[in-house]
């Protein structure tokens, strides 16, 4: 299943996009959270929390879901 995530600006980093699901409650998590978990973004594994997000960017974190940018 693939959850929209709205965006506002044009871009959001990826340690913006776990704070805003909620899938961490800091952004000092967020580097634990990326060591913890794999991520690929457009289909390809990145780990960076400042990785710029993009509208139409799919990112999915394995065993959590796929989130799109819209």
């Amino acid at each position: 299943m693939e959850i929209e995530v709205k965006i506002d600006t044009e871009m959001i980093t990826l340690g913006q996009l776990l704070k805003l699901t909620d899938l961490i409650s800091s952004g000092g998590m967020a580097k634990w959270f990326l060591s913890e978990h794999e991520v690929l973004i457009n289909g390809q594994q990145d780990q960076r929390r400042g990785r710029k997000l993009k509208i139409h960017d799919k990112i999915e974190i394995k065993g959590i879901g796929i989130f799109i940018i819209v």
